[in-house]
């Protein structure tokens, strides 16, 4: 009998998302620094001649068993390319919430690639496998490594890793989901208008020292939408700032999850401590992002 293959599937945090502006096919361009989190969902995978799903953990409610999961759109995605795919029984366990911004579903999704992979012999740089993430989604392909990355495009597009400092953070998210396009249509862009912002600017010359600076100068342009629709994003960015050591609160996608910088591991274990007692609906974990 073959081994269980295990992986996570780490949250992805956008520190910046800025939008580029609406193609004439009503995709949206961005360009957003992306990093990832120590949270995650696990996945394990039992090779066999069946093909199953099971979902299970605090959020197995949300993310469903059928075949809307992109687990196994991951799968049907690959095996276009790979007829002779070998795969078997998945099982995974949600601790990350939907709708959040966090990547959770991309993230699953490219943890059955890397899973799939490995059970095949196929290299993550596989081209097929590249295709079939993209095809699976648009954080897909930036999830399959999980590395801090300059994403560009409609998330098609990555740059090299990126050697970034350790983050403490607080991710806070609260009990409302956010759909990705309705967050995009409050945006207001018309197809084929371009953003005014000046591009995104350079990684290059950021020292460690100047990292939370530079985060300052950049933004989420989705952030503003998603307060219009649910301004309770807004009270979590506001009840991020006003905690100890506080360093940078921002959302992360199209939310409705945000999450804070701080200073040290302790002050952000803290602020967790002291937002969930302050806010029993809403999510709150610390966490290290990087």
């Amino acid at each position: 009998m073959s081994p269980v293959l295990t992986t996570r599937a780490r949250a992805k945090l956008n520190l910046s998302l800025h939008i580029v502006g609406r193609r004439d096919d009503g995709y949206h361009e961005l360009e957003s620094l992306v990093a990832f989190g120590s949270l995650a969902d696990h996945l394990a995978l039992e090779p066999g001649r069946t093909e199953s799903l099971m979902v299970r953990g605090p959020f197995a409610h949300i993310a469903g068993q059928d075949q809307d999961n992109l687990v196994l759109k991951a799968v049907r995605q690959l095996r276009q390319f790979k007829p002779a795919l070998r795969s078997g029984s998945l099982t995974l366990t949600k601790y990350l919430p939907a709708q959040a911004g966090l990547g959770g579903g991309s993230a699953d999704a490219a943890a059955t690639l890397r899973l799939l992979a490995r059970l095949n012999g196929f290299s993550l740089d596989d081209p097929d496998i590249l295709a079939a993430a993209r095809l699976t989604g648009a954080d897909v392909p930036v999830c399959l490594h999980s590395k801090p990355v300059m994403m560009h495009g409609i998330g098609d597009r990555l740059g090299a890793p990126l050697a970034l400092p350790k983050f403490y953070a607080v991710l806070v998210k609260p009990p409302i989901g956010m759909a990705t396009p309705e967050v995009f249509r409050q945006l207001g862009f018309e197809k084929g208008q371009r953003s005014k912002r000046l591009p995104h600017p350079e990684m290059s010359t950021v020292t460690t020292d100047g990292i939370i600076p530079f985060l300052k100068l950049l933004g989420n342009d989705l952030q503003g939408a998603a307060c219009a629709l649910a301004p309770v994003i807004g009270e979590c960015v506001s009840a991020l700032s006003r905690q100890q050591g506080y360093q940078l609160a921002r959302m992360s996608g199209s939310g409705s999850a945000v999450f804070g910088l701080f200073d040290t591991d302790k002050n952000a274990k803290n602020a967790a401590s002291r937002l969930t007692r302050l806010h029993d609906t809403w999510w709150v974990k610390p966490t290290v992002i990087g």
